[in-house]
């Protein structure tokens, strides 16, 4: 297939370009969406906090939901802030392990809340199951970490 030279340039700039500058926006973006939504549910203004304190009632009942959805807008804003720095990726992907294990809990635990129908979410259910575009994210961000076994 023929691809004339000058689109071959702009696409190779442009390769060179997305390659520059994603890992920066890829953190960025991880930043902003935990710690914003973090400081959401701080604040109670976030539309998520109804389904956390329905699932944190189911699995945690022993805490007070104030408790918890403190502790937990701040766990998210900690996993945006070391997203923001390479030196913490490891922690970070850990740490964002653990709350994607959390995310994904309302699927199983709240199925009247996740899902119309078989196979059709609620906005509630979407809003879960977009998190697999974050994971997509965050493996990139590890797929390109150098294993300790290199660094030394």
């Amino acid at each position: 297939m023929f691809i004339h030279p000058k689109i071959q340039q702009l696409d190779a700039k442009l390769i060179e370009q997305l390659r520059r500058f994603h890992p920066y926006f890829a953190r960025f973006a991880l930043f902003i969406v935990y710690f914003w939504f973090g400081i959401l549910k701080i604040l109670d203004t976030s539309p998520a906090n109804p389904l956390v304190m329905q699932l944190q009632q189911k699995t945690l009942p022993f805490l007070s939901f104030h408790q918890f959805i403190v502790g937990f807008a701040l766990f998210e804003m900690l996993i945006g802030v070391l997203f923001l720095f390479k030196k913490f990726d490891r922690i970070a992907i850990a740490l964002f392990v653990l709350h994607m294990g959390t995310t994904f809990m309302p699927l199983v635990f709240l199925p009247a809340v996740a899902w119309q129908s078989f196979l059709t979410p609620t906005l509630e259910g979407q809003y879960i199951i977009k998190n697999l575009v974050l994971i997509a994210l965050v493996m990139n961000i590890g797929a390109n970490l150098k294993p300790w076994a290199e660094k030394v």
